[in-house]
């Protein structure tokens, strides 16, 4: 029998567990199948110290629930209606096989991405439940049924793969093979081409891959769309750090035209000063060649030189008379000399 279901933290739940004399039957970590209305899935990768592993993260809607045993009173099954089951978020983790057909199919190319063909549909997902179901009343009463209230161990977080559900989900995804461009050659995100980057150094030899010689060349070959991404990256960040310069600026000129502030002071008080005194100090004179220095300094050593001779000749004391008197005596001693020199050489 399929039945109509309400969650465990439903409010008539907690009526039914108070109430005295209702029959009631409660069951702990009951094996069923989920049936799920998947909404999206999604391609996601572990952090570093998993190597970036890639998984699938699904969310969608909780239609019915299917214990592997039948419940009391003949319940195979509960079902809820489209917005009143609650939401369910489940992770698909790829096993080591799975992932070499992923990159088979193109894994490590711009094109890769997540089939459609898998949204939309409702799958069946494992799962473990606790159950409290409500007897009907004991009058024959039209329409009476029981009623199950359910609580889904992990429902915001149930962990399934290849062996739990059965889906292999590998087989879903397109081949990019041959159509896709490597990620190497497109311009991608520095944080999502370093994690490829990791993850394809990390999860994967080249045997398991089965590339040949002619995949090692193209991944070895320079990709010269790389550069003008870089180009434009570095002429981006350019932009942003100018524009931020310009906005500092313009905060500390508002600063400073701001009175009462640590930058008005510093204005007003010290740099209106400093600029003043710079304005009355002299021009400093431009440096004098070489050979003009060493011709400079003989002109005013020889200026020097006559200025001492000059001062000396003017400190000199004046001679007195009997001084002169026996200056002017050997004058004319020299003067007679003279004279009888001429008269001996003429005879």
């Amino acid at each position: 029998m399929r039945t109509a279901g309400l969650t465990m933290n439903d409010v008539w739940a907690h009526r039914v567990l108070r109430e005295r004399g209702v029959e009631t039957y409660r069951l702990k970590g009951v094996t069923a199948e989920l049936g799920v209305m998947v909404e999206s899935l999604d391609l996601k990768h572990r952090g570093k110290e998993e190597n970036y592993r890639p998984y699938l993260h699904m969310t969608g809607e909780l239609r019915s629930v299917t214990p592997a045993e039948a419940l009391p009173f003949d319940i195979s099954q509960v079902t809820y209606s489209p917005g009143q089951g609650e939401k369910v978020d489940a992770f698909y983790e790829f096993d080591d096989q799975q992932l070499v057909v992923l990159a088979s199919k193109g894994y490590f190319t711009s094109g890769f991405a997540v089939p459609e063909q898998v949204t939309g549909i409702e799958w069946e997902l494992p799962a473990t439940a606790d159950m409290l179901v409500l007897a009907p009343s004991g009058t024959q009463i039209e329409g009476d049924a029981p009623v199950v209230f359910t609580q889904i161990h992990d429902i915001g977080g149930l962990e399934i793969d290849l062996e739990s559900s059965g889906y292999d989900l590998a087989g879903y995804f397109a081949d990019h093979s041959k159509d896709g461009v490597p990620r190497a050659e497109v311009v991608v995100d520095a944080r999502g081409l370093k994690a490829r980057s990791d993850a394809i150094n990390s999860l994967f030899t080249e045997d398991e891959l089965g590339l040949n010689t002619e995949v090692k060349q193209v991944v070895g070959a320079p990709a010269p769309e790389v550069a003008p991404a870089a180009d434009g990256m570095s002429a981006h960040l350019q932009q942003i750090e100018a524009e931020i310069a310009a906005e500092r600026e313009q905060y500390q000129t508002e600063r400073a035209s701001t009175e009462g502030t640590t930058e008005n002071l510093y204005r007003e008080r010290v740099a209106a000063a400093l600029q003043t005194a710079e304005e009355q100090e002299e021009p400093f004179a431009p440096p004098v060649p070489p050979h003009e220095a060493r011709r400079d300094l003989n002109r005013d050593l020889d200026l020097q030189l006559e200025e001492q001779e000059s001062r000396r000749r003017e400190a000199k004391p004046a001679p007195s008379l009997d001084e002169r008197k026996r200056q002017v005596a050997q004058r004319a001693a020299d003067l007679d000399f003279g004279e009888d020199g001429e008269q001996s050489l003429e005879s």
